[in-house]
């Protein structure tokens, strides 16, 4: 078998990472990469002189590559997306898929009419302990689901081009995606700008599912402590999934409260489980299953479509934020 050609347009953060993934998986290889940074793309050059190094994505795109990774700012996916797309290449962007649903809705439909795959970089849906959550929720082991509360905070990274929600939520609401597979019907968010207004740096989101369900979402840039959790409340068991406790990602607790006929409520304290969890790097199946969908033409896990999901719970937040600060505005022009 031919090994798939990768090129990788963005060589900062993630960049890296996913080429040293993609790089590890037998009939693949990364062949290219092209950066805007022309400083970074000569000390590449150097380190690495077999692989095809540019400051121009017309050059990438122009090359023999089967597929490219966008790991690039928000505001660039969906025009670097569209170019790829029309020169013939699978596509795996990063998240959160595009800064708009409009755009997002565009290259979903263009992956279609150029028969390409169109892939999003939700890494947590292939975490090991988010599948084991997922099967506790999808089996009926936790109950009727009241409630979920999602936290991800730290000090940083800042960033001057999105805000925390944009930044930080697709992973809470893609997690939130794949566990229950519905999406919201309401959503109401509560934001705050602290460093640098406009751009938001802590933020509240409330999510109303058509089943009743409701779940909480903080993300911070502005927090003391990181935290990456998830709790789900059912009525016969909870579960909270810690991404950063490797030891116990994921503990059950037999814990509820029942409503006796009186009516009084009871409450059940039993046993705390904790599942083991055969571990393996989430990007490392996120790429072997971008790969797969390569090969095969079957549809990847976190596709265009889940990635434009995503995308319309995020526009649905802003546009809820900004109602509230015109709303704001408003009340305080004199009569």
């Amino acid at each position: 078998m031919a090994d798939l050609r990768f090129g990788i347009i963005g060589w900062g953060y993630w960049g890296p990472k996913i080429a040293r993934n993609l790089d590890s998986i037998a009939h693949a290889t990364v062949t290219a990469v092209a950066d805007m940074d022309k400083h970074r793309v000569a000390l590449l050059a150097g380190q690495q002189p077999g692989l095809q190094v540019t400051s121009q994505v017309e050059e990438l795109l122009c090359s023999d590559v089967d597929a490219v990774v966008i790991a690039t700012p928000v505001r660039t996916h969906y025009a670097l997306a569209k170019q790829a797309l029309l020169h013939g290449k699978h596509v795996l962007v990063e998240k959160p898929l595009t800064a708009s649903v409009a755009e997002a809705e565009e290259l979903v439909a263009l992956a279609r009419q150029v028969d390409r795959v169109l892939m999003v970089g939700h890494t947590f849906e292939y975490s090991p302990a988010v599948n084991e959550l997922r099967k506790l929720v999808q089996s009926g082991e936790l109950g009727k689901i009241y409630c979920v509360e999602a936290e991800r905070v730290n000090l940083g990274l800042f960033r001057r081009d999105i805000n925390v929600i944009w930044d930080l939520a697709p992973h809470d609401v893609s997690i939130l995606l794949y566990l229950f597979g519905q999406l919201p019907e309401q959503v109401q968010v509560q934001a705050n700008a602290h460093l640098l207004p406009p751009i938001h740096d802590v933020a509240h989101l409330d999510l109303g599912f058509p089943d009743g369900m409701t779940a909480h979402i903080h993300v911070s840039w502005l927090h003391p402590c990181k935290l990456r959790r998830v709790t789900v409340i059912g009525d016969a068991r909870m579960v909270v999934y810690d991404d950063t406790n490797p030891a116990e990602m994921i503990k059950i607790y037999n814990k509820g409260a029942d409503v006796n006929a009186d009516p009084v409520v009871s409450y059940r304290h039993g046993a705390i489980t904790i599942p083991h969890i055969d571990w393996i790097e989430p990007l490392r199946l996120e790429c072997e299953d971008f790969i797969r969908a390569i090969l095969t033409g079957t549809p990847p896990r976190a596709s265009g479509e889940v990635g434009l999901s995503v995308v319309r719970v995020l526009a649905a937040a802003q546009d809820a934020l900004n109602q509230q600060l015109h709303t704001l505005v408003s009340d305080t022009i004199p009569a």
